[in-house]
């Protein structure tokens, strides 16, 4: 049986006991903050595995901050968190991230296949000798997201939608047991959307996670199967069928979130 954890905080409470050590991704008491403000406040949560689950929340709710500090990307004030119950450190190679394309300097001279094999860079080591299978993975990653014509061109001259498909063949390159993305479908078309949450789905088909910040509230019913509500601190939490409702939905998003609104997600909900 693991062992149980208790967790401490920095002034020295209890931030409660540990991560399930089957989870993906689990937070407890994680605690981020930019100067006085916290951007989140000791949260707590468990991603179920082999799970679609999406991160939702009002515009700076933490969302982004939780993949981020859970990542080791941006420091915490307190708080642990596990990866299929080992440390981040230990699981980084589980892990494919896709940052939000906004935060992506796409003038870098380099083309699509060099991006989708820096996904292979954790597994080749410290000389990174490109091998024909590894060539082979990155062509084959490619297809999966229909941009196997694109190999040899430039990053910049993409454009959004196809950068975004580019980004998540670099995760498939990867191979990871779990694949965290921040707003995978901000700014792309209807036609890479579709195409993002095909591959999407047959990474959850193969057993894999896949943890989604997710800004769209019409389509999580569509695309996702966990939920996880967050405005600052963790607001609800559990599968979509019972968790995604007009009144959690009104806590989270306080009076930001029209009644009209919450009465068309109950139509597509019914």
């Amino acid at each position: 049986m693991a062992e149980t954890l208790t967790l401490a905080t920095r002034d020295g409470t209890s931030a409660g006991t540990g991560p399930d050590p089957a989870s993906p991704l689990a937070v407890r008491g994680l605690t981020v903050s930019y100067g006085e403000k916290p951007a989140l406040f000791s949260v707590d949560a468990t991603f179920p595995v082999g799970a679609m689950a999406a991160i939702v929340g009002p515009n700076g709710a933490g969302k982004s901050t939780l993949l981020k500090a859970s990542l080791g990307l941006i420091p915490s004030v307190s708080g642990l968190v596990t990866v299929f119950g080992q440390p981040i450190a230990a699981a980084r190679d589980r892990i494919a991230y896709v940052p939000q394309r906004a935060s992506v300097d796409w003038d870098f001279p380099t083309t699509v296949t060099d991006v989708v094999l820096m996904g292979r860079y954790r597994k080749l080591g410290l000389f990174r000798r490109v091998t024909r299978a590894e060539c082979a993975l990155a062509t084959d990653a490619l297809g999966r997201v229909g941009m196997e014509g694109f190999a040899s061109r430039q990053i910049g001259q993409l454009s959004g939608g196809q950068q975004q498909r580019v980004f998540l063949a670099r995760a498939l390159a990867q191979e990871a047991d779990l694949y965290l993305l921040d707003e995978p479908f901000a700014g792309v078309d209807a036609a890479t959307e579709r195409a993002i949450i095909e591959v999407l789905k047959a990474l959850k088909a193969e057993g894999k996670s896949v943890i989604a910040v997710h800004h769209d509230l019409s389509t999580v019913a569509e695309y996702f199967d966990h939920v996880f509500l967050v405005n600052v601190r963790a607001m609800a939490e559990g599968p979509v069928a019972t968790t995604f409702t007009p009144e959690a939905l009104a806590q989270t998003y306080g009076g930001r979130l029209a009644a009209t609104h919450l009465d068309q997600l109950a139509l597509v909900r019914g």
